[in-house]
């Protein structure tokens, strides 16, 4: 069946709506893609921004070279004060805590029995003494009768042995009285040095023995003070170098390694080394006037042996370790970071010492290196070292 003209018309128009829809559609969808696309291709080309980090300059100084080793402070002098004879404790005469001078009177023993027997040889000596002076009295008179043949000569060698006797006898009184006195002197418990005194052991009205398991007190001189230490057999090179040169300086720290409480000198190196350790101990003596050191504390201790003239140093927090060794990240004048290797000795947790890799006043990353790569761009703040 064949359309006429006016309904083929009529059917064009019909469909023309749909047709130009499709059409508007398409051309929108091509200006949204023609539009995006310079924009996508500028941003693929855009730096990224500069990674944030933060530097430090290298610099030479002088730098001290400490050995450093946990030590125990030790009193100069402890002794255990003891009682020499038995008796009965009369006085006590210091208050715990009590500072005192060699010879102060600590305590007192009861010398009723002890004065007995002094007396006792005293008087034994004054009779041995009248004996021996009636006897030489007598020597002299059998000396004169012997001459005038009215006695043997036996009888006067017989008085001359008893003169003899008894002088003798004499002699050991004095050594009685001289014991007796002695062993009342040790009656008062004296100091025998300077110190402080600690607890107090016995109280007065108890049996003091010698041979008393624990001393009366016990008395330390922590002014000065010593402290043990040792330190590895390598480093025993090092000490007896700057032993060589001078007086070795020995500073002290609180056992968290943070407070310094004292400064004195190298006293002793022992004279063998440790074959089951691997050490050597030494000893070093502090003045501790403001007695910041305590007999039993646990410190430490760093020993200056060598001071290192005009080194180059940065922050120990710049120092990286890699498969080839030690190495830094570099920030250049363009603000690019590369890493290199360095020839570095790290002193301590603050100061590393550079002996090749590195130049004065060059920067080097101290915060911020696990997010470098070679050739990054970084935007950098100084911060001083420590």
């Amino acid at each position: 069946m064949m359309m006429t003209t006016d309904q083929m018309s009529e059917k064009s128009r019909g469909h023309w709506p749909w047709f130009a829809g499709i059409v508007v559609l398409a051309g929108a969808a091509a200006a949204g893609l023609w539009h995006r696309a310079p924009s996508d291709t500028g941003s693929a080309r855009a730096p990224p921004p500069p990674i944030q980090v933060s530097v430090a300059q290298a610099k030479t100084q002088d730098v001290p070279i400490y050995l450093s080793a946990p030590g125990t402070v030790q009193a100069w002098n402890t002794v255990a004060v003891r009682s020499q004879i038995d008796g009965k404790l009369t006085a006590v005469n210091f208050i715990e805590g009590q500072d005192v001078r060699a010879g102060d009177a600590l305590a007192q023993i009861d010398t009723s029995a002890l004065q007995a027997t002094l007396d006792q040889a005293i008087a034994k000596k004054a009779e041995d003494e009248a004996q021996l002076a009636a006897a030489e009295k007598d020597l002299e008179r059998d000396q004169v009768l012997v001459q005038r043949q009215a006695i043997p000569q036996q009888t006067l060698d017989q008085q001359q042995a008893k003169v003899g006797q008894l002088k003798a006898t004499v002699d050991a009184d004095q050594a009685t009285i001289a014991s007796a006195r002695v062993q009342l002197g040790y009656a008062t418990i004296t100091a025998p040095t300077d110190g402080r005194v600690g607890l107090r052991q016995l109280d007065p009205g108890n049996i003091i023995h010698v041979n008393d398991t624990n001393p009366l007190t016990v008395l330390t001189l922590i002014r000065p003070s010593a402290i043990n230490f040792t330190l590895p057999q390598k480093n025993l090179f090092d000490v007896r170098e700057a032993i060589l040169r001078g007086p070795v300086t020995a500073m002290v720290f609180d056992q968290d390694d943070k407070q310094q409480l004292s400064q004195g000198q190298l006293l002793f190196v022992d004279n063998q080394i440790d074959q089951s350790t691997g050490t050597f101990r030494l000893k070093a003596q502090f003045a501790n006037e403001d007695e910041r050191l305590w007999p039993g504390e646990f410190v430490r201790v760093r020993t200056l042996v060598d001071t290192r003239k005009n080194a180059l140093t940065i922050p120990s927090v710049a120092l990286q370790r890699g498969p080839q060794g030690f190495y830094v990240w570099v920030v250049q004048p363009n603000n690019i970071a590369q890493p290199r290797d360095v020839d570095a000795k790290p002193i301590d947790e603050n100061v590393t010492i550079v002996a090749k890799g590195l130049s004065p006043d060059e920067r080097v990353v101290v915060n911020g290196q696990s997010r470098l790569e070679a050739g990054a761009r970084v935007e950098s703040r100084s911060q001083e070292p420590g």
